[in-house]
């Protein structure tokens, strides 16, 4: 049976390449080896992949809660410290986008949201650094829908880990209103001798009967 099959491949060989059976083998041999060759000097690359796969794998440590910061505090979670969670704020609301760090980490095309309440840039879709703040006063219809779509994004997305701390500005009039009671305290001010400010009334003396005798 092999011997009539070595036969059949002896003849199959001339007629479908023109090659003799000897010829034939020895171009298979040495392309066998050509491969052999490129795949031992490229093999190598294999080894360069295997880290970055393994570190794409890496499991993610959970959200931390950070509660209530400051703007400036946020900041610190931008992604430049690999051992600090990336975090980023919409109206207020802090979530942690650490799974996304190739979209919102260093190099990433929406790393400068990142350590920010980028609410007004991604309302109306700008990168320029005077959007880059929570302040959405002034913005159309269509532009709070299109913020309104980023929020539901995130909160189906991302884990909700804290909120930005709202400071209250101090008005003019609450100082003026200090300064009132101040002034009215000031005019009601008595003398360190107990007695009123007020200017006295110069009386006559009157004279006596024995001036007005010898008068």
């Amino acid at each position: 049976m092999a011997l009539q099959l070595w036969e059949t491949l002896k003849e199959a060989i001339p007629t479908y390449t023109g090659l003799s059976p000897a010829t034939f083998f020895t171009v298979v041999a040495l392309l066998w080896a050509i491969y052999y060759v490129v795949s031992g000097l490229f093999g190598s690359s294999d080894n360069y992949e295997r880290p970055r796969s393994f570190e794409e794998v890496q499991p993610l440590p959970p959200p931390v809660q950070i509660g209530e910061v400051t703007e400036e505090e946020l900041k610190q979670y931008d992604g430049s410290d690999d051992r600090k969670p990336l975090l980023m704020a919409i109206k207020g609301q802090i979530y942690d986008v650490s799974q996304s760090r190739m979209f919102y980490g260093p190099g990433g095309p929406y790393a400068l949201f990142a350590g920010k309440d980028a609410s007004r840039a991604l309302a109306k879709m700008s990168f320029e650094d005077k959007d880059l703040t929570g302040d959405i006063s002034g913005l159309g219809p269509f532009e709070l829908d299109a913020l309104q779509d980023w929020e539901y994004k995130f909160m189906s997305k991302y884990v909700k880990v804290g909120t930005i701390k709202k400071t209250v500005p101090v008005t003019d009039g609450s100082s003026s209103r200090e300064a009132e009671p101040a002034e009215t305290s000031h005019d009601a001010k008595p003398t360190e001798d107990g007695l009123s400010e007020k200017p006295a009334v110069k009386t006559e003396k009157t004279p006596s009967a024995a001036e007005a005798a010898s008068e």
